[in-house]
């Protein structure tokens, strides 16, 4: 959530944000409503003034034995006036509110102003996309022929778009989650923490889904719970409503948790095999920060989830959201994308993010500067690092053979019990 001063005062960027995020607040109204509320609390303060005259006047003249009927009464006058006035100001108040939290957050300036992802920018390019000597196939062929995924009972247990990982395919999912957790928390130094999978409705709120997305989301029938659907919100929210002391800052955490949507893309290519599904894993990297370090922080975060798509031997290419692109939090990310031979096409497998203190507003998560200072509010930042469908789908893809076998990449021999290929049982 915005800060009510910067609306004021830098309408401007707020105009445009509201305008590239295709947001329908309604800036004009919520200005209106500010300055009818900022003229009655001068106006309230003013009666305050008066009222308090009044009192003085009151003792002074009962201290005489005068009369102090008239001032007492105007005093009442005074005290009623200011009663309707709190009332219209607390009406104003909740309005001004209701508006603020659908306002989007400013895009930082180095962000393209581009309506939509046509406007992204590719900042870099790593590796060079594997040649091949065959046809590559797409990864739902590889896991098929290989056993790693059985899709039709996927869907007899859950419905379409829940995955069943089988054999080595649970042994190779299970494998990543546990390189990445070691490699952020022993070379990157993330804190690992294990969350729930249910998060209340205030932890949504906190971290921008809620009101926005929550038609996308599964929510537990007779319970004021929805199911995760990123571990950004239940880390995010382990320091709601705390002030934290500066010398904590940076807090960096690591979680694997499954995540939910019910959102899950078109009817086509997106949903076949296991790129765009309802259930999906990944490890999260989560940043509490400083304001001053924030944008330094979000180039180390990219850095991090790069890392696990170099240890993997993965093609990627990085790029710069436009401000059309950006979701309703971020005020700048960076989306890392893996090449997929088989589709002949980037996955998206992570997105890095500066949210500034947008989340941090909307959360109350504040540190102390120094002992003693006022509070500020901590900027936060989050990082898939990574997601796993997206992840193993290119895996797969990248290093197939022409036998109809997939190299395992050695950083993840070690979690494969020294197994370095996958080959049809």
């Amino acid at each position: 959530m915005l800060d009510l001063k910067r609306v004021r005062t830098d309408t401007a960027r707020v105009r445009e944000a509201i305008s590239l995020k295709k947001s329908t607040a309604d800036l004009d109204r919520l200005l209106a409503l500010d300055e009818e509320r900022r003229g009655l609390l001068s106006k309230v303060e003013a009666l305050k003034h008066e009222r308090n005259e009044a009192s003085e006047e009151i003792g002074r003249k009962k201290k005489k034995g005068e009369d102090s009927s008239d001032a007492i009464a105007a005093m009442k006058r005074v005290g009623d006036e200011i009663k309707s006035l709190d009332g219209r100001i607390a009406t104003l108040e909740a309005e001004i509110e209701r508006i603020l939290v659908w306002i989007p957050n400013v895009p930082h300036e180095s962000v393209p102003r581009a309506a939509d992802a046509s406007g992204n920018v590719v900042v870099a390019s790593v590796g060079e996309p594997r040649r091949f000597s065959f046809e590559p196939k797409p990864h739902w062929d590889l896991a098929q022929s290989l056993k790693l995924l059985d899709f039709e009972r996927g869907v007899k247990i859950a419905g379409s778009g829940f995955l069943l990982f089988t054999g080595m395919g649970a042994r190779l999912e299970r494998a990543l989650i546990q390189f990445m957790l070691d490699l952020h928390t022993r070379k990157h130094g993330y804190r690992e923490v294990s969350p729930p999978h249910v998060v209340l409705p205030e932890c949504l709120f906190g971290t921008g889904q809620l009101p926005k997305l929550e038609e996308e989301m599964y929510r537990l029938a007779d319970e004021e719970l929805f199911l995760n659907p990123t571990a950004e919100v239940p880390v995010t929210n382990m320091y709601r409503d705390e002030i934290l002391e500066g010398e904590r800052l940076p807090i960096y955490h690591t979680a694997y948790c499954a995540s939910y949507r019910r959102e899950a893309g078109a009817a086509g290519r997106e949903t076949r095999g296991m790129i765009r599904v309802h259930q999906f894993d990944k490890v999260e990297l989560v940043k509490f920060v400083r304001p001053e370090t924030s944008y330094d922080e979000l180039e180390r975060m990219r850095q991090n989830a790069e890392a696990v798509l170099a240890a993997l031997e993965l093609p990627y290419r990085v790029l710069l959201l436009a401000a059309g692109d950006l979701s309703f939090a971020n005020a700048k990310c960076y989306d890392l994308e893996a090449w997929a031979p088989g589709e002949g096409r980037w996955l998206e497998v992570s997105s890095c993010s500066n949210f500034e203190d947008f989340q941090a507003r909307r959360a109350g998560i504040r540190f102390r500067a120094e002992r003693g200072t006022k509070p500020e509010f901590v900027h936060t930042l989050n990082a898939s690092g990574l997601a796993l469908p997206r992840t193993f789908a290119a895996l797969l893809e990248n290093h197939q053979t022409e036998r109809g076998t997939v190299r395992i990449p050695d950083a993840l021999v070690p979690y494969m019990d020294g197994v370095r290929e996958l080959a049809p049982a």
